[in-house]
């Protein structure tokens, strides 16, 4: 017995914002059609999910986030057998519950996974576009409107975190980056509700961080980071505090390095 399920709760009501930096919603629109596997490749924070988000409501299609981790299993993806009042009951998984019903699967941050985990995903990114199921003793044929959307961020690959050849070969792929100055100050002014000008200061300290890349910081503030320090400062928090806040304190633990960011910072405010 296969315990039931709804796709309502999967389903993008109101339009998330998104400003196209380029031809990527003409890209994955054309994906769709043919209803291609793609890879969304960029830094953290930069707007693959949001992009995701919107395209999902912009094709009318729900979508089924899963949030990648070392630990995930393939039951995590597929499903599992359970028990409950009526006995032993099999639960499809995320990824299974897309494949069945027809949806938007995005694996998000899909490298923090295990490559025995993400293997599952193999027979669903070519022309079978089947799940087969062991526990269950099924193959699970696509719906017409399944789709596999993974997100991936290249500046994290190492000898021990990277996806297979086997597995890059199988998606299309679309790159984002951090928007231009203008662009990304609209972005924080509109989804953090402060002026352009303190939306701009913001845009100007992330693009000094950004610099330190490569001298002990990893990544520098992302636009989401952003504006969550646009919100601090909405809610009447100094934008010093908020900057402190939001952006220098959580980006990195290295005092030297910290240091070296708030003098940045420090240059980009009035």
């Amino acid at each position: 017995m296969t315990a039931p399920l709804s796709l309502d709760a999967y389903r993008i009501t109101e339009e998330p914002y998104y400003r196209p930096a380029g031809d990527e919603v003409a890209v994955f629109e054309a994906a769709w059609r043919e209803r291609l596997p793609v890879m969304l490749k960029g830094p953290t924070g930069c707007g693959k999910t949001r992009f995701i988000e919107h395209m999902a409501w912009r094709l009318g299609v729900p979508l089924v986030t899963i949030a990648c981790h070392e630990d995930m299993t393939a039951s995590d993806l597929v499903g599992r057998y359970l028990i409950d009042e009526t006995g032993t009951v099999w639960h499809d998984g995320p990824l299974t519950v897309a494949v069945r019903h027809g949806a938007i699967c995005y694996l998000d941050e899909v490298v923090e996974a295990r490559q025995d985990t993400t293997v599952v995903i193999h027979p669903l990114t070519d022309a079978r576009r089947v799940l087969p199921i062991e526990k269950h003793n099924e193959l699970v044929r696509a719906h017409a409107d399944f789709q596999l959307v993974v997100s991936y961020n290249p500046g994290y690959q190492s000898a021990i975190k990277d996806l297979k050849e086997s597995t890059k070969q199988r998606f299309c792929a679309i790159g984002f980056d951090y928007p231009a100055h203008e662009a990304e100050a609209a972005i924080v002014a509109e989804e953090a509700g402060v002026a352009l000008d303190v939306a701009s200061q913001l845009v100007a300290i992330a693009e000094r961080s950004r610099n330190l890349g490569g001298q002990g910081l990893a990544e520098g503030a992302s636009t989401r980071m952003l504006v969550h320090t646009g919100r601090l400062v909405a809610q009447g928090l100094p934008l010093a505090q908020a900057v402190d806040t939001a952006i220098v304190m959580p980006v990195t633990d290295e005092p030297d390095v910290r240091a070296a960011l708030a003098a940045a910072v420090e240059a980009c405010l009035p």
